[in-house]
């Protein structure tokens, strides 16, 4: 367990917060014992708090192309069936998970593959469960083409306390299944959208874990040849430098299976 970059400055100022205040009751109330124990734990619960919110666990990522993992630490909110209109423009099964502020807060590469489109919305920050956070929020959006040639898209969505999102990819990057392309502050969402006729193998109101958790089982074009399961420890800190910006569960529906395009990959399996 280490803790992530992104809670260096916040930590620092943390630290310095407790120490004035501990030095201003110890100098002008040094018998006000009472009080000064009061302080002193408030002090530890303010530190230990900020300090698991940036914590940043290593994990042994299994990478597999007919797989979604979970972009994000939390419990999931939404299982429906919708349109997306910002790229893809068609049906998509979405599925919503919600980070409280106890939740580990990196964002993960769901699946492998090129980014065909990224672009950060500034917008509103209404609580993360209301319905058009997804839409109406300050926000990222992240496409991500595999292989086989099948397009996830995927969005952190800011919250009520969630105002700074940080992102370490951009168009035309390829990312690996399982490694860092974001983190949000302090609680808030992650919606990521995927073709019908995808096998989802979670259920509203389950825990999830990012990175570890599958989502879903994707059923590529017909034709198209399939990456097999990799283990690989990933890093606890991306290798790009961030870009920074200053939760009705809703009941799963049964979606139809789509016809995808044919395509093949020239992708060789070793």
């Amino acid at each position: 367990m280490t803790i992530h970059k992104e809670g260096y400055t916040s930590l620092a100022i943390t630290v310095l917060f407790i120490f004035v205040l501990n030095a201003v009751i110890q100098f002008y109330l040094p018998q006000a014992h009472a009080l000064k124990w009061f302080i002193y734990i408030l002090s530890a619960l303010l530190f230990l708090i900020i300090l698991q919110f940036f914590r940043s666990p290593k994990l042994t990522i299994t990478k597999d192309e007919t797989q979604v993992l979970c972009p994000a630490d939390g419990k999931v909110v939404v299982i429906e069936e919708t349109e997306e209109p910002e790229f893809l423009k068609d049906r998509r099964i979405q599925i919503s998970v919600f980070m409280s502020p106890i939740n580990v807060h990196v964002n993960r590469n769901p699946i492998s593959g090129v980014i065909k489109y990224f672009k950060y919305h500034p917008g509103k920050y209404l609580v993360a469960w209301h319905p058009k956070s997804s839409t109406e929020n300050e926000r990222t959006t992240v496409v991500t083409e595999n292989s086989a040639g099948t397009q996830v898209l995927f969005r952190q969505i800011a919250g009520a306390m969630a105002r700074r999102i940080c992102w370490y990819v951009k168009e035309g990057d390829k990312v690996e299944q399982g490694e860092q392309f974001g983190f949000i502050k302090f609680g808030s969402r992650v919606d990521i959208f995927l073709p019908l006729g995808t096998k989802v193998k979670v259920n509203i109101n389950d825990v999830v874990k990012g990175g570890r958790t599958v989502l879903a089982e994707l059923t590529p074009p017909e034709g198209a040849q399939v990456v097999k399961a990799e283990t690989k420890a990933v890093t606890t800190e991306p290798t790009a430098e961030p870009v920074l910006v200053t939760d009705l569960p809703a009941k799963p529906v049964k979606v139809a299976r789509a016809k995808a395009p044919a395509k093949k990959s020239d992708k060789k399996i070793s």
